[in-house]
């Protein structure tokens, strides 16, 4: 599978990733993560997902038929770094996956590649276009 290069994720959806992980501690959060021209916009959570103090399962075979670029997960411990299950995981997601811990700010984070080496992600400030989704509520 070709993997396709991102530019880097929007500033909103890792502020979303850092909230989503701060409210779940102290159990992990988990979710998928997708691109919108070459930028990552959005977090996919999955049903099924569950977590726990120690880990977080995402069940793939729910994923519907998308591409994702790869996998967000919080570490309530606050270890940055990838573990052997993660780097299992991650070869099976994409080539951009986030890890966040506490205190989840902006300095809390840090992206790796399938393989578990530590690689840059800029932060982006995009706007995202309105689709009119909510106005359909109304």
């Amino acid at each position: 599978m070709r993997r396709k290069k991102v530019l880097g994720i929007a500033k909103d959806t890792l502020k979303f990733i850092l909230e989503a992980s701060r409210s779940s501690a102290p159990l992990e959060f988990a979710g998928l993560l997708q691109v919108d021209d070459d930028i990552i916009t959005e977090v996919l959570i999955l049903p099924g997902t569950e977590s726990s103090r120690m880990n977080a399962l995402v069940r793939l075979y729910m994923l519907p038929n998308m591409q994702v670029a790869g996998s967000v997960h919080s570490h309530p411990s606050g270890v940055l770094r990838p573990s052997e299950p993660d780097i299992l995981f991650f070869s099976r997601t994409g080539d951009y996956h986030i890890i966040v811990g506490p205190p989840f700010d902006e300095r809390s984070w840090a992206c790796y590649n399938a393989a578990g080496e530590r690689r840059d992600l800029p932060v982006l400030d995009v706007q995202f276009d309105d689709d009119g989704f909510e106005d359909d509520l109304y």
